[in-house]
């Protein structure tokens, strides 16, 4: 059991250095626009989801992986944040923003495993949530900045999003969310509609999101409508 524990640790951990390190290298190489370097970063905590499912025998030991993480690398973060150019080198939009990000994904990842995997018994609900949040995150911000020209403002939007960005975050989350039901082929039918209607559900979230706080809200939202609709469509028994 602890021997599992080390194991699906280890594996996380050499993930992280790698694909973190191979980004680092790779920006000090090629000169790589902030806000693209920014998202290939997330898009690298992104794909930790999938060692944290399958790393780990039991749902409870990536659980307490996830909580051993936070505890190693938080003070970390915080010796290194007093480091000059730290900011710079992780693009943080505001002081503290790496170590918050760490909280409240490590949080997210954790009610989703307890409650998808744990509860339920089904890992890739948990891929799922999470990548129609994150990889059409990453898309509505990319798309957005790039190509986005007609804004949505509101009194509860933060600053100004775009329309394309939205549209982009609804199309990426549909995709993603639609390939890993194929993938997974426990529904009956009904793929389209669940994937329309979370994803649907997911860019709503991020566009009303305010705080940064689209990390936690549009996972646990997508959940919150994948996990019923798939119980519908036989996808749970």
């Amino acid at each position: 059991m602890l021997q599992g524990l080390i194991w699906g640790y280890g594996i996380i951990l050499a993930y992280f250095l790698v694909s973190a390190g191979l980004a680092l290298v790779i920006r000090h190489l090629i000169p790589i626009p902030r806000e693209v370097f920014r998202k290939s970063l997330h898009l690298i905590v992104l794909g930790s989801v999938f060692g944290w499912v399958y790393a780990f025998a039991t749902w409870w030991m990536a659980v307490l992986a996830l909580i051993i993480f936070v505890a190693m690398v938080l003070p970390l973060l915080h010796l290194a944040q007093g480091c000059p150019g730290y900011s710079e080198l992780l693009v943080e939009r505001r002081p503290g923003e790496i170590k918050n990000s760490l909280v409240t994904v490590s949080a997210m990842l954790i009610i989703l495993i307890t409650v998808c995997w744990g509860h339920l018994g089904q890992k890739y609900l948990v891929i799922a949530s999470v990548a129609a949040w994150g990889l059409g995150d990453a898309a509505a911000a990319l798309v957005g900045k790039r190509f986005g020209k007609h804004h949505i403002e509101g009194k509860r939007v933060e600053g100004r999003k775009s329309l394309e960005g939205t549209i982009s975050m609804f199309v990426v989350s549909f995709f993603s969310v639609l390939i890993v039901l194929l993938a997974n082929g426990s529904l009956r039918s009904g793929y389209l509609p669940v994937s329309f209607v979370t994803a649907a559900v997911s860019a709503v979230v991020e566009l009303y999101t305010r705080g940064g706080m689209d990390t936690i809200t549009c996972p646990l939202a997508a959940s919150s409508v994948l996990i019923p609709m798939v119980y519908l469509w036989g996808g749970l028994r």
